[in-house]
């Protein structure tokens, strides 16, 4: 296969899955390591990816967003895992917020027996808290259908109405210095309402959002607990020097 061949393959997985290993470059393409270190820094170079440990990410834009399908194929395994840890921070008979994200989706299978009440602006989420038999309530306002979000000023003043033990949510860029950011203004400040109004926060993202920042900001990275995965050492590292940021891996 040539360069541009393989170079043409690499972008493809990246939109499908957000990330993607080395090693399984290898398997697919048949070709060195060496080769493929070329090939993602090649890339790299035309800011069409970013190099990670042990693979690539798809570079965000500022104020790009992938729609709710292209996302709930990105890292599967890794939004599983972290989700699995954030549910076991919640406690019999919390009231949560729930975030319109596709990682947060995943705890909902978690907090069946937990006795929770919800608040979410997902309407992803809708089927699967029925399923789960789990008390919900769903914001107001109005639908973004690229993230089946409900997001708008009218969520934001029905937001206002509740308070929670806890909230979690889906972030696009964890900066260290730049903050928690997401590309649309709107769905911003509903996020950074929810905040407000909860006594714990816990932001849940894949490690490929780690050391990037989008458009709007939400927060400061210190403002909440980060629940997210091992594959970005080197990122993690750089969190763990500031003894304020809160980090938490399988």
């Amino acid at each position: 296969m040539l360069a541009d061949e393989r170079h043409q393959f690499i972008i493809s997985m990246l939109k499908q899955q957000g990330t993607i290993k080395l090693t399984d470059l290898i398997d697919q393409l048949h070709v060195s390591e060496a080769t493929l270190r070329r090939d993602l820094a090649q890339l790299e170079k035309k800011k069409l990816l970013k190099r990670v440990h042990g693979g690539a990410a798809l570079l965000q834009r500022k104020g790009f967003e992938l729609g709710i399908n292209e996302k709930i194929n990105q890292s599967p395994a890794e939004k599983r895992e972290i989700a699995r840890i954030a549910a076991s921070f919640v406690h019999e008979g919390d009231c949560l917020y729930l975030d319109a994200g596709t990682t947060v989706s995943e705890m909902i299978p978690y907090l069946k027996e937990k006795n929770v009440t919800v608040l979410t602006n997902g309407l992803m989420h809708l089927s699967r808290l029925a399923e789960n038999e789990i008390k919900t309530l769903i914001v107001g306002g109005q639908v973004k259908v690229s993230t089946n979000a409900i997001v708008g000023s009218g969520a934001v003043g029905f937001l206002a109405q509740y308070r929670f033990d806890k909230c979690f949510l889906g972030m696009n860029g964890i900066h260290s210095v730049l903050g928690l950011t997401t590309p649309d203004p709107e769905e911003a400040l509903l996020k950074k309402t929810a905040m407000g109004l909860s006594s714990e926060c816990f932001v849940l993202a894949d490690s490929s959002k780690l050391n990037e920042a989008t458009f709007a900001k939400v927060g400061d990275v210190t403002d909440a607990v980060i629940i997210t995965d091992s594959n970005n050492e080197s990122a993690l590292e750089d969190f763990r020097k500031n003894s304020k940021i809160k980090v938490v891996t399988p």
